[in-house]
This record gives structure tokens, C-alpha cells and sequence, in this order.
């Protein structure tokens, strides 16, 4: 793969997987949205399913990686290093474009987000802080715990991935070792999407489950620009922990799979 395909893939597919899991988030939150208060289960579900689109998408050029977690976690247990840089750099540029095209999406919903005539104090009328609509905010602000807590996930998230990787046949493309015109299921990525629904799931709870620098990070960049009334605080102090987190998880992940596999 050339460094351009690599670059243009993961903008595409991340960006796909952030305008879908931003946007799942906002229909969640907003007010004058139809999906407002649907729920835990709907962000889970609607994450997996960004997951689905972005890396079918980007799989072609790419690999679909989408994660630097998962990037790191490869290199890590491959040793090559060399293309690294270009996979962090697209999914950085595409989880700031998804989280630019999720606020296109609901303009109008986060242009609402204001106190209008006669709204009761402490009501569900109140503006509301978008900031959980781009990136994560822990339930309880521990830092240690909270770290803890990305890096098991994270663990969670590329461990299973790279062990996909040797159920042969069932990748995209070529299957290693046949005949040229035999092509893998492509069930890889479903199983994908929907290990990241259970992780929303059952380990989502404490911190959001950023599981993945870039997803947090650039739309948290993103949320410091926009021009969103009452959108609060872009909360830097916190930053740092869904960033290293899942770069922790995702290396340890290849660490553990190069030596067990």
C-alpha cells in the first residue's frame, strides 16, 4: 500500500466512523432531535456501526485500521514502524472531518441549544454541554482509575483484532497462501464492529470508552472551534488520559499477542 492510499483511506473510514458515532451521540443529547433519550444502548449500537462502515470502507486502501491503538498494536507486534506516521496522520484529519460533519448534520439542533423563553431552571429544556458529543467525560474524574480503565478496554479492542488476523479467509482480499481469485468472507469487520459494540457495553460505563486517541482527540479539537452556543467547557484537563490510555492498551495488546501467538 502506498503512502497515499494509506492516507486517503484512513481519512475516509475515519471520518465515516466519527460522523456516525458523533452523530449517534448528538441525536442522543440534543434537543429537537427525534432520538433524544434513547439511550446507552443506541450509542453503543450506533458506534459499532461506524465501526462496520468506516473500516469496510478504508480496508481497501488501507487496512481500515481507524485507531491509532490499533496501528501502534500492529506495529508493536510486526516491527514495522516505517508507516506509522501516515495512519496517525489520516486518522487524526478524519476524526476531525467526521466530527466537523456531524455538527453539519445537526446544525440546526445544536443552533437550538439555548435558553428559551420560560424554561425551568435543572429541566431537560436547559442547554446542555456538547463536549460528550465529540469526546469522553469519565463518571467519576479519577485520572488513575480512569487510565486503568482505557487501557484494559483497549486491550479488549486490539488483542481480539490482531487474533482475527490469523482465522485465515476471513479478512478482505486476497486469502494469503491460495490461488489467485480466492477472496476472503470479510466477516473481520463485522466481528470488529460488533466486539466495539460489546465494549461500549460492558466496559463503557466509567470513562465512555475512548478506546482510540484520535476519536477523542480530534473532535475534542474540533468542539474547542465550533461556534456552539452554550457548549461548555472542552475539558483539556482530561485530555491526555483517553490519548495514552489506549496507546498503553494498544501496545501492551501487541505485546501480549507477539508473545502468545
Amino acid at each position: 500500500m502506498s503512502n497515499g492510499d494509506i492516507f486517503v483511506g484512513e481519512v475516509i473510514g475515519t471520518a465515516i466512523l466519527i460522523l456516525f458515532g458523533a452523530g449517534v451521540c448528538a441525536a442522543v443529547t440534543l434537543r429537537y432531535s427525534k432520538a433524544r433519550a434513547s439511550g446507552w444502548i443506541v450509542i453503543a449500537f450506533g458506534w459499532g456501526f461506524g465501526v462496520l462502515a468506516g473500516a469496510y470502507t478504508a480496508a481497501p486502501l488501507s487496512g481500515g485500521h481507524l485507531n491509532p491503538a490499533v496501528t501502534i498494536g500492529v506495529a508493536v507486534d510486526t516491527g514495522v514502524w516505517n508507516k506509522v506516521w501516515i495512519y496517525l496522520l489520516g486518522q487524526m484529519v478524519g476524526a476531525m472531518l467526521g466530527a466537523v460533519l456531524a455538527y453539519l448534520v445537526y446544525l440546526a439542533q445544536f443552533q437550538a441549544n439555548v435558553r428559551t423563553t420560560g424554561t425551568t431552571e435543572g429541566t431537560e429544556d436547559e442547554p446542555t454541554p456538547t463536549l460528550g458529543i465529540f469526546s469522553t467525560i469519565p463518571e467519576i474524574r479519577n485520572p488513575v482509575a480512569n487510565l486503568i480503565t482505557e487501557i484494559i478496554a483497549t486491550i479488549g479492542l486490539v488483542l481480539p483484532i490482531l487474533a482475527f488476523g490469523k482465522n485465515v479467509g476471513i479478512g478482505i482480499g486476497p486469502v494469503p497462501g491460495e490461488q489467485a481469485g480466492i477472496y476472503g468472507s470479510g466477516i473481520s469487520v463485522l466481528l470488529v464492529s460488533l466486539l466495539v459494540v460489546g465494549i461500549g457495553l460492558s466496559l463503557g460505563g466509567p470513562t465512555g470508552y475512548a478506546i482510540n486517541p484520535a476519536r477523542d482527540l480530534g473532535p475534542r479539537i474540533v468542539h474547542t472551534f465550533l461556534p456552539i452556543p452554550n457548549k461548555g467547557t472542552s475539558d483539556w484537563g482530561y485530555a491526555w488520559v483517553p490519548v495514552v490510555g489506549p496507546l498503553i492498551g494498544g501496545a501492551l495488546a501487541g505485546l501480549i499477542y507477539n508473545t502468545a501467538f
